[in-house]
Order: structure tokens, then C-alpha cells, then sequence
């Protein structure tokens, strides 16, 4: 199994209030990057494993472990969201679904 993708773990910091404007500011994203392999998942296997899980998901395996927190995750230029997490011995699992 090859681990050749970069992946970016997103983490993102809402834009503080400006009381003279009433505005608030930009929102900041920081990212981590990770190698992981990425595979498209069946909507059969998915159906049977975790119940009705929307098809287009991704299952992303990461070497070691990621235990930071992160709100999103983004692959080349689309942004996914976390639908499930598992940690292995000495590895960890995520399968993500699209942000529309």
C-alpha cells in the first residue's frame, strides 16, 4: 500500500469582531499536511459497514496516527468532511465525504 497523496488537515479560526465597524474579520485556515492513501469507496461495502452512507465517499489511511484536532480535510482542491474516524494499532482510518 502506497502512502503518495498529500492530504491537508484543516483547522479553521473565525475572524474576530470589529466593534468600530460591526464586521467581523476573515476567517484563517491553517493546514497539516500528510501523506495518506486514498480510495474511492463502494457504495455497497459502505451500505453494509456503516448504513447509509452517500456514495462519491473516501476512505483515507494514514501511517501513524493524527490526533490533532481538525475541522476539515482537504485532497487536491476539494474539501471534505469527517464522517468517521478509526484509530488502529498503528494506523488510522477516516472515511470523508465532500463539503458542498
Amino acid at each position: 500500500m502506497r502512502y503518495d497523496l498529500p492530504i491537508y488537515f484543516q483547522t479553521i479560526q473565525t475572524g474576530e469582531y470589529d466593534p468600530s465597524t460591526g464586521n467581523y474579520g476573515d476567517d484563517t485556515v491553517q493546514e497539516v499536511k500528510k501523506w495518506a492513501n486514498v480510495t474511492d469507496s463502494r457504495t455497497e461495502f459502505l451500505a453494509l459497514q456503516y448504513g447509509d452512507l452517500k456514495e462519491g465517499n473516501l476512505i483515507v489511511r494514514l501511517q501513524n496516527h493524527y490526533s490533532d484536532p481538525f475541522d476539515r480535510v482537504r485532497i487536491g482542491d476539494k474539501v471534505y468532511k469527517s464522517v468517521s474516524v478509526r484509530d488502529l494499532r498503528h494506523k488510522k482510518t477516516l472515511i470523508l465525504a465532500e463539503v458542498q
